[in-house]
């Protein structure tokens, strides 16, 4: 089978990223002839297919008028990865496509080459972009469903995308085009939803429910499990407001016995530590940039994973690679959350935002004993041996090609 990637990025930038990657890998490697389109960056993982990736702007910065005036059209449509993308499909001649995420960048101009040469489609949903602007459902520091029956002018009247007026005028105008044209709903056969909460948030936005199939995200199993005796929790991910980090440091702070270690950047990096200074948590370190392999050790030797997440998580990554660490967490009940994490079997769920609820989960974690959080951290293990292993899911996704027109 010839299968086409699609996603705007090919470094390792984020979650779709990383996931995208391992599953091009595991796909050749059943000896399927697997390809790809992105963009240009010193930083993307070598590819053949490079030659036809096309110019990555910087959307945060200005770059002079001419340029940023070209990036604002691409915003809406991409005439350089429309013509390369298609130059590309005449190359390979593609039995299936596989979009990720190509908004703001690639354009929606990508979906008309496929529907012009009537290739079967299917999309994994990595975000809420198919329905909301900013792709987060989030604002303001809280979820956000404003724009539902599009309602688009919502993300200029609450600036969803950028502090600035242009980024989220151009978000709107390009929602409200996809949107009136079902730009995404006319190309993909299939959309792949890594959490039955995105399946289920796509279906009340209306959605069409036929396309909607649950395809939960997977993640290696590591050959040895967490040892956990480093007595401290750990965080790993982007500091941003959505991420919740101030009310679980609230309650931490009253907890100097339990160190954390938070590893990422991101806007509110310089905020948190400020914030961790003036309480006096000392206890709290930040770790900055942690490197994959440094922080695989880093979880290893933690007793617990914690993601305080405001926002409706997808389905974590971070969750799920320590889950199949053996380690315990202790996440928002929010989102896709509680499908991964049952309170009290392999970690504890606490309210999102609630530093009092973060409190008593970090009491009740101190107080259990070493054994019952190694069975925790097992029983969560299970939970991916079972149903979220690599082989496991390329099965559901080639599935899902042939259920969208695909031929053997």
């Amino acid at each position: 089978m010839k299968i086409l990637h699609v996603n705007k990025f090919f470094d390792l930038h984020g979650g779709a990223e990383v996931y995208m990657h391992g599953l091009m890998r595991k796909q050749a490697q059943l000896g399927h002839e697997v390809h790809v389109f992105s963009t240009r960056s010193i930083k993307n993982v070598s590819s053949e297919d490079e030659k036809f990736f096309v110019t990555r702007y910087h959307l945060d910065r200005s770059d002079g008028p001419i340029t940023d005036f070209k990036k604002a059209g691409n915003f809406i449509w991409n005439l350089e990865a429309e013509n390369a993308f298609g130059q590309l499909v005449a190359e390979v001649k593609p039995d299936v496509v596989h979009i990720h995420n190509i908004y703001h960048h690639l354009s929606a101009s990508v979906l008309a080459v496929i529907r012009k040469q009537k290739i079967p489609c299917v999309q994994t949903l990595h975000d809420y972009k198919l329905a909301c602007p900013n792709y987060r459902m989030f604002t303001e520091g809280s979820p956000c469903e404003r724009c539902r029956d599009g309602n688009y002018l919502q993300a200029v009247k609450h600036h969803c995308l950028s502090a600035s007026l242009i980024p989220n005028v151009l978000a709107a105008l390009e929602m409200g085009i996809t949107k009136s044209r079902q730009s995404y709903e006319r190309t993909v056969q299939i959309f792949l939803c890594p959490s039955n909460f995105m399946k289920e948030k796509m279906e009340d936005w209306g959605e069409p429910a036929k396309k909607m199939r649950y395809a939960p995200n997977p993640t290696e199993l590591p050959e040895k499990t967490a040892e956990m005796g480093g007595g401290y929790l750990i965080y790993a991910g982007r500091l941003s407001q959505e991420k919740g980090l101030r009310s679980f440091i609230e309650a931490a702070a009253k907890v100097p016995e339990l160190p954390i270690k938070i590893a990422g950047r991101g806007p509110e990096d310089e905020d948190l530590r400020s914030f961790v200074e003036s309480v006096g948590a000392s206890h709290i370190e930040f770790l900055g940039f942690v490197a994959p392999d440094d922080l695989l050790q880093l979880r290893h030797r933690a007793e617990a994973l914690i993601l305080p997440t405001l926002s409706y998580e997808n389905a974590s990554g971070s969750v799920l690679e320590a889950m199949a660490s053996g380690l315990p967490c202790i996440v928002t009940r929010i989102g896709g959350n509680p499908e991964l994490v049952e309170d009290g079997v392999n970690g504890f769920l606490v309210q999102p935002g609630d530093s009092e609820d973060w409190l008593r989960a970090l009491r009740r974690f101190q107080a259990l004993p070493e054994e019952a959080r190694k069975e925790m951290g097992k029983k969560g293990r299970a939970k991916i041996e079972g149903k979220r292993t690599w082989n496991a899911h390329v099965e559901t996704v080639l599935s899902c090609y042939r259920e969208a027109g695909v031929k053997d």
